[in-house]
């Protein structure tokens, strides 16, 4: 198989990823934080080292701020719903993915407002109309980094300059970049970044984090055993503790740390600059067949893991299914879970087959997937 799907999820992983969670399975698969015997210690131990790696790796000061999710949805859910109230007001884009679109609009049963900032056909943000649209009561803005249908990138330092002058709190869904593009949350005055641990951070699925700046404190969505304060009944009010109720993954937090030390190991830019030549090479020669229409911004320097595109003439699910039966390519087609991106590049009626590259790619799976595609144009 020639896997393309991996912005959905990063296939294969490291095999140091497989092996720390195997060693963890059979070695200290204990519940941490609870009991006080060597197992679970060694759980506790993996657990901070995975938190300061997670800092180290977005240069955030607090490693106990760094809150173990189960996937980016959930991390959205919870910076989201767990910072509005009613009368707030928060803005966000129409490249968002539906983990942050559907919670902003479930709140407006609370009285939240939103404002939802038009992107335009290639899927790029005018950051002055993210300023035209603060108002007083605007608490939070909400952007991709890398939207997932166009791989269009953010201008997320001058999002959050924007928000630094206007005292607004700036939530950055890190979905596509984080493990790929280098993210400085200090530089680009971020408050709180959501990043799934089964995509760029090469761990397994179920694994996700939330990073919860110093200067925001949320309400926890659920209450339970924390291993802290057992006695009192109310939830415990410090980090990580308030918004971790119930035994950890560990062995997924332990594949997470395994893929995070690769990444420091490897070199964020070694990583990015292998998956861009692989994109580039991908445009490049796509653009040279006029029945293949590519979606997302004209310059590439302003696009990064995925690519979008439709063969004129075919469904995105047949062109899929195609790649698939007969090639063993795997993709994604469909609205990508992004309704409004697709609105914004026109294709809402269509969708798009997408395809995405990883840090295991092979270039000359990449000029498999170009003839392949060139060859099923020809016979449309």
């Amino acid at each position: 198989m020639i896997y393309l799907d991996n912005a959905a999820t990063t296939f294969p992983k490291p095999k140091s990823v497989i092996n720390k969670m195997v060693d963890c399975m059979t070695r200290y698969c204990a519940n941490p934080g609870r009991s006080s015997h060597t197992m679970a210690i060694e759980g506790a131990k993996l657990i901070y080292e995975t938190r300061e790696l997670v800092a180290q790796l977005f240069n955030f000061d607090d490693p106990l701020r760094v809150i173990f999710t189960y996937n980016a949805t959930d991390s959205l859910n919870m910076a989201i719903k767990g910072f509005l109230q009613s009368g707030d007001h928060v803005i966000t884009t129409s490249m968002e993915h539906n983990s942050v679109l559907r919670p902003i609009h479930q709140l407006k049963t609370i009285g939240v407002e939103n404002t939802i900032i038009q992107c335009n056909e290639e899927g790029l943000i005018n950051i002055n109309d993210i300023e035209m649209a603060i108002k007083g009561n605007t608490k939070l803005i909400v952007t991709t980094h890398v939207s997932n249908l166009t791989g269009s990138i953010f201008p997320i330092k001058e999002i959050g300059k924007l928000c630094k002058k206007y005292n607004v709190s700036y939530l950055v869904d890190a979905a596509q970049s984080a493990g790929v593009l280098d993210i400085d949350m200090k530089e680009c005055n971020i408050d709180m970044l959501a990043a799934p641990g089964h995509k760029g951070l090469l761990g397994p699925q179920g694994t996700g984090v939330l990073l919860v700046g110093k200067n925001v404190d949320l309400q926890q969505l659920k209450e339970g055993g924390t291993g802290s304060e057992s006695s009192n009944l109310n939830q415990p009010n410090f980090y990580p503790d308030k918004l971790e109720s119930g035994t950890p993954n560990l062995p997924g937090i332990a594949g997470l740390n395994a893929g995070i030390k690769y990444i420091l190991s490897e070199g964020i830019k070694s990583i990015y600059s292998h998956e861009k030549k692989l994109l580039d090479l991908l445009i490049d020669e796509l653009s040279k067949n006029a029945k293949i229409e590519i979606y997302g911004p004209k310059d590439k320097s302003m696009r990064c893991c995925v690519l979008p595109l439709n063969i004129k003439g075919i469904d995105s699910s047949e062109l899929a299914f195609i790649l698939d039966s007969k090639y063993n390519i795997a993709v994604r087609p469909g609205l990508h879970c992004a309704p409004l991106a697709h609105k914004s590049i026109k294709t809402q009626s269509i969708g798009a087959i997408r395809l995405s590259v990883g840090p295991f790619t092979k270039r000359q799976e990449i000029i498999y997937a170009i003839n392949a595609l060139n060859e099923i144009s020809k016979g449309i």
